[in-house]
């Protein structure tokens, strides 16, 4: 299975099904395509896989996962790309899609991202979540002239903060992450957060506390208030705070204050969507137009549940509705998975892969 970054060179992939969205119903999703005999490919607008899973809130524990009586949203994660393997679906991280158009000639359907990749599939899958998650922009006017350049929303690059003055902004794991990461690393690292308290796992927190004893970084508790610059570059960051405020020079910002929900193009697609989310039919879990299919937190229908395991169930379904559109002149026969010989012999022949010594 592979996971790729971001690329900006255009490709194309032929594939039965794209699933859109990373998150533990589109992982699960990939493994079941693999089960009924599809191929697939994952599209994530963000930078690893996990969905809110990951983002969000990657220590809160899970209870309502069948047959896992206890594991963190990251374990889950690490279990279900551990159950894809066998099938190994590739994954392209960093890569939002923006257009789906169906060919007229073929029926099939070609699937674009805002960075070169272009899919020709037989269906779309969506479990999107709650749409694509986007960074919590800093709402400051002189912001956005310095995006990409002085003001950033993740680290992508660690050596263009090499020997700089950095401010990281927020309180959550990747704000406090990164701040200790960057130590040593950059000139001078200050990290600012509204209040003394952290939304962090709290080893990372004892962590940051002793840094900051330490003088290996500074902690400031405030807002953004004003951003200051002279030719284009980012010199300065006033900082409110309760005793009034104080003034931060400054190469870069990193502002990590989390992340929104965007539907974002999915609302152009022409889908039945009701208060931000994709109605569906629930006998095959596919939306207003044949051949694509809304899963998990972005579908919705009457007594829908915002479960994990509802969307298992889902995309189950949706899957087996796929096969139609990749395979119309086929008839697709139920089997159980410990009844299917080819599927054992690949699940159990990649195990036993993964375990044998290297030679």
């Amino acid at each position: 299975m592979s996971e790729e970054a971001a690329s900006t060179g255009e490709q194309t992939f032929r594939t039965d099904v794209v699933i859109i969205g990373a998150g533990p119903v589109g992982l699960f999703a990939a493994f079941e395509a693999g089960v009924v005999g599809l191929s697939c490919h994952i599209v994530d607008a963000l930078e690893q896989v996990g969905g809110q899973c990951t983002e969000l809130y990657p220590e809160k524990p899970i209870f309502d996962i069948p047959a896992v009586p206890i594991c963190t949203a990251r374990q889950l994660i690490e279990r279900l790309m551990e159950q894809c393997k066998p099938f190994a679906p590739p994954i392209h991280l960093g890569h939002r899609v923006m257009r789906v158009e169906r060919q007229e000639d073929t029926g099939r359907w070609l699937v674009a991202t805002d960075r070169g990749l272009v899919f020709d599939a037989a269906a779309v899958l969506l479990s999107a979540g709650n749409g694509a998650f986007v960074p919590q922009r800093v709402s400051l006017p002189e912001a956005q002239a310095l995006e990409g350049r002085h003001v950033h929303y993740a680290v992508r690059k660690r050596a263009m903060f090499s020997d700089q003055r950095v401010v990281i902004a927020g309180g959550g794991d990747s704000a406090l992450d990164w701040a200790l990461a960057l130590r040593g690393h950059a000139k001078h690292v200050t990290l600012v957060h509204r209040r003394d308290a952290f939304r962090a796992a709290e080893a990372t927190v004892q962590e940051v506390k002793r840094a900051v004893a330490a003088g290996q970084l500074d902690l400031v508790i405030g807002t953004i208030a004003a951003l200051s610059e002279r030719d284009g570059a980012l010199r300065s960051i006033d900082v409110k705070t309760i005793g009034g405020g104080v003034t931060l020079e400054a190469d870069h910002l990193i502002a990590l204050y989390g992340l929104v929900a965007d539907l974002g193009p999915i609302a152009q697609w022409g889908l039945d969507v009701r208060a931000g989310r994709i109605a569906v039919d629930t006998s095959y879990y596919e939306s207003s137009t044949p051949g694509i299919f809304a899963v998990g937190d972005i579908a919705t229908y009457p007594n829908k549940q915002k479960l994990i395991l509802s969307g298992f169930h889902e995309a189950s379904l949706a899957l087996r509705k796929a096969y139609t559109y990749a395979f119309p002149d086929q008839k697709r026969v139920h089997v159980h998975s410990s009844y299917d010989p080819k599927l054992s012999e690949r699940i159990l022949g990649a195990a036993a892969a993964e375990e044998a010594p290297n030679s």
